[in-house]
Order: C-alpha cells, then structure tokens, then sequence
C-alpha cells in the first residue's frame, strides 16, 4: 500500500510541478506528517525530491527526473482515460485505485502528448451527475471495506458471507458463491449463487460481508453480460408485474419507454400519438411512471388504474380549490 502512494507522490510531483505538503496529503488521503515520511522515504531511495521553503514553497522533483513507464501510445492512453473518467469504479471500492492508476497513464505518454492527455477531463465528460433536465444521477454509496471483501471473493473465487438487508424485512446473513460484479448507472449488484439458484444482490443492501476461505462452487468461466441479461429479463416477466395499455404525445414516448420496465407492443393512432402496451414493476410503479407524464399521456387500461389517477388528479384539484 505504501508503495503505491509513493509512486502516486512522485507521479503527483511529476505532472503538477511543486506542491506543499498539505496539498499532497489531500490527493493521497493521508496526514501531512505521512506525506512528510514518503518524502524522506523516497529522497533515502535516491528520488531528487527537494524542498523549496516560503510562502510558495513545497516539494518538487529536480528537473528532468523521469518515472519508466511505458507501453501505452497516445489513443490507448487517451482511451484508458475516458474510460477511468466513469464513476462505476466507485460502486466496487476502486476510486483511490482507479485515480492512482490514471496518473500512472498520463506519466506513461510521450511528454509531446502529455498537455494533451491531461486536458482530458477538461474536454470529455462521461456520465454526468444530473441530466439535460437537471435530475441528478445519485451513486450509491458502498463502504471499500464491504466492497473489497466482495470484491476480493468474486476475484480469488471464494465463498463469501453478507448481512443483507432486502426491503421490508430484517437483514440476515447469507453464505453465497459469487459469479460477478455489475455496475448499471452507478448501482453496483452482485450475482451469485445461493443453494443452487441464481441470486443477485445489491451492494448498498449488503451491511457487512466476510470473504472465506472455502472455494466457490461457480464454473470456471462466465459470460457476466449474458448472465445479467438473463437476470434482467427473469425480473421484468416476474413478480407483481402489471401490463398497462397507454397513449402518449410523441414527444414524452422517451420518458415513458425509459420508465417502463419493458415495451410489448407499439401503435401510431390516427390523431398522431402512440399507442403502447407496456409493463412496470407493479401497480406503484405503473401509478407513479403516468402521473410524472400528465396531460401528454393517457392510461387506456386497466380500468383500476385510470380510476386511481383519476382519483389523485381530483384530491390535487380539491387541495388547490379547484372544482370537481
């Protein structure tokens, strides 16, 4: 561990010119007393780190000093860059990894293409924390020490152990063979096997997890994208689903399409609005996706759903005086 933060510290140093100590102990996480250690640390192991002391002072490498790392080209570089950028890294316990590794990418290009490479977030922006209509995209927070036990056994093919917690019950604890790990707009999920079934289990429902040492009873390869397909489409044709047929105005179809858990039919109707038979999750869920629609959408069936917007848009009416 510490060696990683010391090759950090000379990246950071590298790539940004002096810096004191209190603002390299903010990137590397730690107290400005272990800041000062690495520096001792690495000047023993012969790094030219020297101090500039004053108002502006701080620590800097001497002029020319350059890491060996090597092997990526300008687009392979660039490409690992946009990709380190996303935040799916977050949901594993990979952050602090994932920003080390990225400053070892931008030392490993050509000092031509550096500036270039640097300028990346700048000009790049993947997966923003709020949309075109200002709805913010919210991770989920999972501690990296949950994270890194599941992790850890996913990898190293190891049962593993969870207090979970599933809504509206107790959390208990469970003994699972994990198969993978899944990021779906920063939601990090596990798939497992539990007592021969196929499981899957969200990372911010796991309370606490404890990697065992006992082998994993998983095949030894796997197709995670299938997998996950096969999950998703075992969730959206089970359960307390229901099916609703709806007409909306064009121009809200993405809304509603992006709401629905899946789209079983499509019609233009003459008028120049569609007509969709679509599923949602259940009857909450098919109650709450048309009424964010509105006016620019009209449930056709079933009739106990239009009689439950009905009834909401007419208490809202009441609230503002409005007559019946």
């Amino acid at each position: 561990m510490r060696a990683d933060r010391l090759v950090s510290l000379v990246l950071l140093l590298r790539q940004r010119g002096r810096l004191s100590a209190t603002a390299l102990a903010r990137e590397l996480e730690v107290s400005t007393r272990t800041v000062l250690r690495d520096i001792e640390a690495l000047s023993a192991a012969g790094i030219p780190v020297y101090a500039e002391r004053g108002r502006h002072g701080g620590f800097a490498l001497l002029p020319g000093f350059r890491t060996e790392l090597t092997g990526l080209n300008h687009n392979e570089a660039l490409a690992l860059l946009v990709a380190g950028s996303r935040r799916g890294a977050q949901a594993f316990g990979l952050g602090s990894a994932l920003a080390s590794a990225m400053l070892k990418v931008v030392d490993a290009l050509p000092e031509s293409y550096r500036d270039t490479a640097a300028g990346v977030a700048e000009r790049l922006l993947i997966d923003p924390e709020a949309d075109l209509l200002s709805r913010r995209l919210v991770a989920e927070d999972v501690p990296d020490s949950i994270a890194g036990e599941v992790r850890g056994a996913v990898l190293a093919g190891h049962k593993l152990r969870i207090h979970y917690a599933v809504v509206d019950q107790s959390p208990k604890w469970r003994t699972v063979d994990p198969i993978g790990l899944v990021t779906v707009r920063d939601q990090g999920y596990l798939l497992a096997v539990r007592s021969g079934a196929d499981r899957t289990y969200r990372l911010s429902r796991i309370l606490a997890a404890e990697e065992l040492a006992e082998p994993a009873q998983r095949p030894d390869r796997v197709d995670l994208d299938r997998a996950w397909q096969d999950r998703s489409t075992r969730f959206r044709t089970g359960g307390d689903q229901v099916t609703a047929l709806v007409r909306v105005d064009p121009v809200r179809r993405e809304d509603l399409v992006g709401t629905a858990v899946a789209v079983l039919a499509e019609a233009a109707d003459a008028d120049g609005w569609l007509r969709l038979e679509v599923a949602f999750q259940d009857s909450r869920h098919a109650e709450w996706a048309l009424w964010q629609l509105a006016t620019n959408a009209e449930a056709l069936a079933p009739q106990w759903l239009r009689t439950v917007l009905r009834d909401r848009a007419a208490a809202v009416g009441a609230r503002y005086g409005m007559p019946s």
